[in-house]
């Protein structure tokens, strides 16, 4: 085992002396009956904090009117009733003993009341994080800053983590430096995160811009808002990013080829959006999957289905593959319905009788007219196909066709056209053949006479 360098072991002897001090002076008479002050608020806030607990999260539960927003703070609210209520105490404490007697008596009180403020003020400010990992780990760092911070050892402590570091070439990276990083480049991100929400929720209510480009600029937004984040928050704590050219190309090219399908898919989202062959609200078909388009992914295309399926379909597979969608230049649709009826039947009357049942149907509609003609004469009836438009295939498509055979069968059976079933006529070319009719019954008793 290699020795610790002695850069590492001045700092950590630093750190240990500056500590050892701190609890020196905590020790002393004069303040003794202070951290006693201390233990005794924390007690009374956790006593008296589990009951306004209680109590406010009954008052929080009534509040049904109230937005997301506020009912997620008063949750928060509710998770550090003790620390609330301790700081609450420790400041009211604090002012008090200064207004009877000297500020150094109650120094240490108000480092502590010090303390839990900026433990609240932490707490809350990270919810600005939406990822939950990153949020404990930029919590947890900030608040053992912040503590150091009001302690005065900070300094021993940057000095005691900036001692562990690893140097190749120009590259010098140390403890310190990756934990300024992650938490700069952190906020950055979050902060950027909530400027990108905002934007884009007034680009999705502005009816001036189609949607193809609302989603198009906020994705755009998306990529720069976050590159800049990283790349500010490394640079804001002196991080050189030149010295991870070499390093940064090879995993560059490691991760092009482990990950040729997602950036596939992304430059297909893009392409998406730029020819504007699909947005979201049109009705495609793909396959078997038909449903209209709730959301263009980086990745993926949302396509909701009638039956309440959400398939999420990769980009790439509507850029390279056959897709219809039903609404690209319009809303119209013409759907075809083949029905068969008797040579009895006048034909003319029949298509008649169609086109009359087909605008009973309230989804079909009526500023364009619907025809219906003879396709085929078959072996035992007259084939037609009935053709109608509708402007709302969103709605679904089987249930408009049920409603016109619907319409079709109370047309025809009014009209007393026949809808045939298949027949077949036998022909006896010698009429003095005898025809005996034979069924399974007179089978089994010709059988029993036998025996």
């Amino acid at each position: 085992m290699e020795p610790l360098g002695p850069d590492i072991v001045d700092a950590a002897q630093g750190l240990w002396s500056r500590i050892a001090l701190f609890f020196e002076m905590m020790i002393l008479p004069m303040r003794l009956y202070q951290l006693a002050a201390i233990a005794a608020l924390i007690l009374l806030s956790w006593l008296v904090g589990r009951v306004a607990s209680g109590l406010w999260g009954a008052w929080l539960h009534d509040r049904v009117d109230w937005p997301k927003w506020r009912l997620r703070l008063g949750v928060l609210i509710g998770r550090r009733m003790g620390l609330i209520i301790f700081a609450l105490l420790a400041w009211t404490v604090v002012i008090v003993m200064r207004e009877i007697t000297w500020p150094s008596r109650s120094a240490l009180i108000a480092l502590a009341a010090s303390i839990a403020t900026a433990w609240l003020v932490i707490f809350f400010a990270m919810r600005l994080v939406a990822n939950r990992l990153l949020r404990r780990i930029i919590s947890w760092i900030a608040w053992i800053w912040v503590t150091l911070f009001l302690l005065d050892l900070t300094d021993p402590a940057a000095r005691f983590l900036d001692s562990f570091a690893i140097t190749m070439d120009d590259l010098r990276l140390s403890a310190l430096t990756v934990l300024k990083a992650l938490v700069v480049t952190g906020l950055l991100i979050a902060a950027a995160r909530a400027l990108s929400r905002m934007i884009t929720g007034r680009l999705a209510r502005n009816e001036d811009i189609s949607p193809t480009m609302r989603v198009l600029t906020g994705k755009l937004l998306q990529v720069v808002l976050f590159s800049l984040a990283v790349v500010v928050g490394l640079r804001a704590v002196g991080f050189d990013l030149t010295g991870l050219a070499v390093f940064s190309g090879a995993v560059g090219v490691g991760l092009g080829f482990g990950l040729q399908k997602v950036v596939s898919n992304l430059v297909s989202g893009v392409i998406i959006l730029l020819d504007k062959s699909i947005k979201p609200g049109d009705v495609i078909s793909l396959g078997d999957t038909f449903g209209w388009i709730q959301e263009l992914g980086a990745r993926y295309v949302s396509v909701v289905t009638r039956d309440g399926k959400e398939y999420l379909i990769p980009n790439e597979d509507l850029v390279t593959g056959q897709v219809v969608n039903w609404s690209h230049t319009d809303n119209f649709v013409r759907l075809d319905l083949k029905f068969r009826a008797s040579y009895d039947d006048d034909p003319h009357k029949v298509s008649a009788t169609a086109i009359a049942a087909v605008k009973t149907v309230p989804r079909v509609m009526s500023d364009r007219q619907a025809v219906c003609w003879v396709t085929g004469f078959g072996d035992s009836a007259i084939d037609y196909v009935l053709r109608f438009w509708i402007d709302d295939a969103s709605k679904g498509l089987t249930n408009v066709r049920g409603e016109v055979y619907l319409a079709l069968w109370d047309a025809f059976r009014d009209q007393g056209i026949t809808l045939p079933f298949p027949q077949r006529e036998v022909r006896l070319v010698n009429p003095s053949l005898r025809v005996q009719r034979v069924t399974p019954h007179s089978d089994e008793m010709e059988s029993d006479r036998e025996h």
